[in-house]
């Protein structure tokens, strides 16, 4: 079983990564954004982007800096098959992770007016918000000595392989098809 961990800026391309490694490659997809968002739902909180980092931080700061992965580690180990886990936001999701064997960490970056444009594009409902929201958002995600909260810095330097997405999604997919010929 191979595990696959996808950490990166926001609106970078991660979900591209995990839709080719599902689609083409076959591998089970594990998304700690759809995880809280169940959370989310069943407390009764805004569906936003705000709520998830609120959440994942306090079930981090309960329960351990690689709770979340670790649950969807547990999933995937049950299948034992490939998989793919999205998106690491801690050094102790990928600290664990590197534990359980297989483990390859992809980074993924790209410009923030062309992340910006894509968010807007995507519509989701955690990514309707302002420029200005755009970049505090990211801003409070970058950097922290709080092991519990996301280092999203960190976890882009602990990454195995960095992907840059300024190109378009044929330039990605050559990207990871490098990648992938090296781990699988």
């Amino acid at each position: 079983m191979i595990i696959i961990g996808i950490t990166g800026t926001l609106g970078a391309g991660k979900g591209t990564i995990v839709e080719y490694l599902v689609r083409e490659k076959k591998f089970i997809h594990y998304s700690v954004r759809a995880y809280l968002l169940d959370k989310i739902r069943e407390l009764g909180m805004p569906e936003n982007r705000d709520s998830m980092f609120r959440l994942a931080n306090e079930l981090r700061a309960r329960s351990g800096p690689s709770f979340v992965t670790d649950e969807l580690y547990k999933q995937a180990a049950v299948s034992g098959k490939n998989c793919v886990i999205e998106s690491i936001r801690t050094p102790g999701e990928i600290a664990s992770l590197r534990t359980k064997g297989n483990f390859y960490l992809l980074a993924v970056d790209a410009r923030p007016d062309i992340r910006y444009q894509r968010i807007l594009l995507r519509q989701s409902e955690t990514d309707r918000i302002s420029r200005e929201t755009f970049i505090e958002n990211e801003e409070r995600e970058m950097n922290t000595e709080d092991p519990n909260k996301q280092n999203l810095k960190k976890c882009i330097s602990m990454a195995d392989f960095m992907l840059q997405n300024d190109g378009t999604k044929k330039d990605l997919v050559h990207q990871l098809q490098k990648v992938l010929d090296q781990v699988c």
